[in-house]
């Protein structure tokens, strides 16, 4: 796909994951008056490594997922933008900003459901709840720790990657997964790895409560 309209953010967008976000620079309002006219408007999205995501000059990451776009509602200087990620996309080339970032991109290989894989699924499942729930005690859940997954195991393996309460370049490692053993087995990796010290500053949080030294 050439010219893709683009969207740097300072988090990672996955796969049948939502998006929510205030527009108000003007480049991408621009980027997204265009796409209205698009008949399934949709834009890509790649992990700001350097930099910020308002004013440019930013460093980019080559691997991001494709928004398709569900619902715009116009503010009084803004817009709020309501999308889902799609397919996963390597940036081939960046052009020049139009005003809003483009690039040429090709679409990575949708990972494939193995009946194998089940049981690791239900692993990285019951782990990254137990850790989802951790996270909202410190008010730091990015879901509901409770949240339905799609019946679909290949969608539900993504959300588990979105509802695991876990740093930004975390995500990225898991959305550069070259299979979805890899995705699941990474989720619990990562995980399994967090918990402990999640379990402390729940802990610290507990005895700053109730005043215990």
């Amino acid at each position: 796909m050439d010219a893709v309209a683009m969207f740097p953010l300072g988090s990672v967008l996955l796969p049948y994951t939502p998006l929510v976000l205030r527009v108000f620079e003007p480049r991408y309002l621009t980027m997204m008056g265009r796409l209205l006219d698009v008949e399934d408007p949709e834009f890509g999205v790649v992990l700001i490594e350097r930099g910020l995501e308002a004013g440019g000059g930013d460093q980019r990451s080559s691997i991001g997922t494709m928004a398709r776009i569900l619902q715009i509602e116009a503010g009084a200087a803004d817009l709020y933008v309501i999308g889902v990620g799609g397919e996963r996309i390597i940036v081939d080339r960046w052009g020049e900003d139009d005003p809003h970032p483009v690039a040429d991109v090709s679409t990575m290989s949708p990972l494939v459901w193995d009946e194998a894989l089940a049981p690791l699924h239900r692993e990285a499942e019951q782990v990254v709840r137990r850790l989802a729930t951790l996270a909202s005690v410190l008010d730091e859940a990015r879901w509901d720790p409770a949240t339905d997954l799609s019946e679909d195991p290949v969608e539900s393996s993504w959300q588990l990657a979105a509802i695991a309460p876990l740093g930004e370049y975390d995500r990225f490692r898991l959305l550069s997964s070259t299979s979805l053993g890899g995705l699941l087995r990474g989720i619990l990796d990562l995980c399994l790895e967090e918990e402990p010290a999640l379990i402390a500053r729940v802990a610290d949080a507990r005895d700053a409560d109730t005043g215990d030294p």
